[in-house]
């Protein structure tokens, strides 16, 4: 399963692929910015999109629709926000996430996703 883990923080995009490295079949591209993101899956494709919030050159919100626009499908995707969790959960479901993740990463949750989605134990 390729997982496109979208983030301008380059720290957190080094933990959240050491965290993939725990569950088999996954392997993780990281992209630091919208732009970065939708040449990655014009390129190599994803089957997991994992979206901070706050880019440099836009939004999760935005760059959701444009990626599976791009993917040609539905990829399941999780939107990553420090943002206030009570206000991100609702929007985040209604802007068609999966879920809202709060940072940092509550890493139980995300081996659990990633494991439904596709991943090995």
């Amino acid at each position: 399963m390729r997982v496109l883990y979208v983030d301008d923080d380059r720290v957190n995009s080094l933990l959240f692929a050491e965290v993939c490295r725990l569950v088999s079949g996954v392997t993780v591209e990281t992209a630091g910015s919208a732009a970065e993101a939708l040449q990655v899956v014009q390129d190599d494709g994803a089957d997991l999109f994992v979206l901070d919030l706050h880019l440099p050159d836009g939004d999760g919100f935005s760059l959701l629709p444009q990626l599976r626009q791009r993917a040609g499908r539905r990829v399941p995707a999780y939107l990553c926000s420090a943002d206030d969790p009570s206000t991100m959960a609702e929007r985040a479901e209604a802007a068609g996430f999966e879920a809202c993740w709060n940072k940092p990463l509550d890493v139980p949750q995300v081996l659990d996703a990633l494991r439904r989605h596709g991943g090995a134990a």
